[in-house]
């Protein structure tokens, strides 16, 4: 593992950056009618997290002990402290952090995320969780994920330009196209990645500049990004709750849910079921929640949203808190907001069949554990939101290729790749007599394995 924390040099090496929807941790208290009506939760150890579900897993699977060693540790982990001078002239020091958990599969792959809670933990626990997605969904990428250190809300446009391109020179050769490629996460945005990639050409010589397009994924459309890309994660989502549907004879079209986070995730996966036929009826995200029995129009609210800054007093729903809005009764949860929100205490509160992770470690072990004993399913985080990263694979191909994909061909592909996977899982889970989350993880890391025993340990 390298671990590097310094001020880096050269060789070192309008936006709406915040989703106004993205439910996270820290939110302020109910007495504050403006603010998030849930209450704070203590930010526990994501990575904690990710030693359980892993070393239940490769004790399910008999994961071989020298291989286990390896995957139970980040390869590199990158710390820049870095200064930037603000448009009112002022400097600033931002800290800023990059992961690289594993690339036995392929380059290094996973987002960047821009929040005041992100730290070494968590960069941690999700860089983990990118690799194990990458090896289930099959496509020949290992695991990474970065972020900043700050609320972007607090930031100007032009100031949320400086940051992210003096972030990303910090950066410097420890992101690459072929290396360790950043997409978006959390607060960050097509426009973030256009400012990465152009920041990155600069740092390369002239010649070299075209034939380094694919160090980001995410990009806009005109600047090399896929048709597609945008709603990929919530299409995944859809998707495999199309396939849990049909498994269990279900008609998405009687069935109702809820979404937590109305970003980019959770509003597309709104949009989306609802095209199915589904019944949206409540969504939190961090101004509040609303529910509706008869139903809440998405796109409507999403113009409401991005309006007002969020979902709260939405006038063609009624107010939830936190805990009305966890009991409401529905036969999907989508959680796509942040970390840590299915705990022992909230799987009590759910009336679902189904939850479906949208976002990357929404459900706690301990949380896991309560969904299991009331029998309520789960569709893991790693098979569920991948769409994402299967996106991004065909991005980065693209480019590589000097190629561009229409729509239909993008989703054919991404349908394909997802059902193979999910019905990978499923199969696994019956096999082994499972849960999914350990059959998805006994999946990655038997794929990774074969990798280990065939390569070798150098020297």
């Amino acid at each position: 593992m390298t671990t590097i924390v310094r001020e880096p040099t050269r060789y070192d090496m309008e936006v709406n950056p915040r989703s106004p929807s993205d439910v996270r941790p820290d939110a302020a208290s109910a007495s504050d009618p403006s603010a998030a009506h849930h209450p704070r939760q203590d930010k526990k150890s994501l990575y904690e997290n990710v030693v359980v579900q892993f070393d239940r897993a490769a004790d399910v699977m008999r994961l071989d002990a020298d291989v286990r060693k390896i995957l139970a540790r980040t390869k590199n982990e990158i710390v820049v402290n870095f200064p930037v001078k603000m448009s009112n002239g002022r400097v600033q020091m931002f800290t800023g952090y990059r992961v690289q958990h594993n690339d036995a599969l392929g380059p290094f792959k996973g987002g960047l995320r821009f929040h005041p809670d992100v730290d070494l933990d968590e960069v941690r626990a999700l860089a983990a969780w990118m690799t194990w997605k990458c090896a289930v969904a099959g496509i020949p990428f290992g695991g990474a994920k970065g972020g900043v250190q700050f609320d972007p809300s607090n930031y100007s446009g032009a100031d949320l330009e400086r940051i992210t391109r003096r972030f990303v020179y910090a950066l410097g050769d420890n992101i690459g196209p072929e290396y360790d490629i950043p997409a978006p996460d959390v607060n960050t945005n097509a426009q973030i990645m256009a400012w990465i990639l152009d920041t990155y050409a600069s740092t390369v010589p002239p010649h070299d500049r075209q034939r380094n397009i694919h160090v980001v994924t995410g990009k806009p459309i005109e600047a090399g990004g896929s048709v597609g890309r945008d709603k990929a994660t919530g299409q995944g989502v859809v998707y495999t709750i199309q396939h849990w549907a049909a498994d269990r004879g279900f008609d998405l079209r009687n069935m109702t849910f809820m979404v937590q986070g109305f970003g980019n995730v959770g509003a597309w996966t709104a949009r989306l079921l609802t095209r199915l036929g589904a019944k949206l009826v409540a969504v939190e995200d961090v101004t509040g929640a609303v529910r509706n029995p008869s139903g809440l129009d998405p796109d409507d609210l999403l113009r409401y949203a991005r309006v007002h800054g969020g979902v709260f007093r939405y006038p063609k729903g009624e107010f939830a808190d936190h805990i009305m809005f966890f009991q409401t009764p529905v036969d999907i949860f989508v959680p796509a907001a942040m970390e840590n929100q299915v705990t022992a205490e909230t799987a009590r509160w759910l009336h679902a069949r189904l939850v479906a992770e949208g976002a990357n470690g929404p459900t706690d072990p301990e949380g896991d554990a309560v969904l299991r004993e009331r029998g309520i399913d789960l569709i893991p985080d790693i098979l569920c939101n991948s769409g994402g990263v299967i996106v991004s694979y065909f991005e980065w191909l693209q480019n590589k290729r000097s190629e561009f994909w229409e729509l239909d061909e993008v989703d054919a592909k991404l349908y394909k790749r997802l059902t193979q996977a999910y019905q990978r899982v499923r199969d696994k889970a019956i096999e082994l007599d499972v849960d999914w989350r350990t059959a998805a993880y006994v999946i990655a890391l038997a794929r990774l394995e074969t990798v280990y025993k065939e390569r070798g340990i150098f020297p």
